[in-house]
């Protein structure tokens, strides 16, 4: 049965209570307070709907996370990287990047980062919850990506990408740097063939959060001025 959040109630039900049809739908209703979003995904869920709808919370199982040791770059991709083509940085321009991820998509007419959602995830990134990955060619914005950071776990949300493989040489210049700042797992939440083809994989909710509980809490050295 599905639960229905009150502004008031910061409280989640348990993950057990996800519905299998759709997928992993936890509650509704709620917020999208910083408060609230923070609580989240420290419970393994995440927002998702789109305008006239409720606030939707989804816990998906299988999840789909990526492993920073195993990335996949391809020969291309490397080859890419190393001809330093675009140049990458950390928290340059947060709100261009959301707002371009809310842009219209050539396989749907909607989108699920409604202003509302934009605003709330800007209020994390003020709070240093939030980050983003900006990827330029010259001066243009040709590709990025956002998510959240906490303790040992990136939260990825959504990546763009105006140019050929903008989006993944952003995400891996992301996950080299995550690594070696000790985070050991990026949440990409559901199944995509892009991120399948990046090396991210499908693990059980159980798994998943047990990586939240011994993971969320610990401590890592990123830094995001890049």
């Amino acid at each position: 049965m599905l639960t229905w959040l009150k502004r008031e109630d910061l409280t989640f039900p348990p993950l057990e209570k996800a519905l299998h049809e759709p997928n992993g739908l936890l509650a509704a209703g709620g917020d999208l307070s910083p408060q609230r979003l923070v609580q989240a995904y420290r419970h393994g869920c995440f927002p998702w709907f789109e305008a006239g709808q409720p606030i939707l919370w989804w816990s998906p199982s299988p999840r789909m996370v990526l492993f920073p040791s195993e990335l996949h770059v391809s020969r291309s991709l490397r080859m890419l990287l190393r001809q330093e083509r675009y140049r990458v940085t950390f928290d340059q321009d947060f709100t261009a990047v959301i707002q371009a991820c809310a842009g219209p998509r050539n396989y749907t007419d909607g989108t699920w980062i409604t202003t509302e959602m934009q605003a709330a995830y800007l209020q994390l990134h003020q709070q240093g919850f939030a980050h983003s990955v900006e990827v330029w060619d010259g001066d243009a914005l040709v590709g990025g990506l956002y998510g959240l950071a906490m303790g040992q776990l990136f939260f990825g949300e959504s990546m763009f990408s105006r140019a050929d493989n903008a989006s993944k040489v952003g995400f891996a210049t992301l996950v080299e740097h995550l690594q070696q700042a000790g985070f050991v797992l990026i949440d990409c939440q559901m199944h995509t063939g892009h991120l399948q083809s990046l090396g991210a994989r499908a693990i059980s909710r159980a798994e998943f959060a047990g990586y939240l509980h011994d993971h969320l809490d610990k401590p890592n050295t990123a830094s995001w001025h890049r």
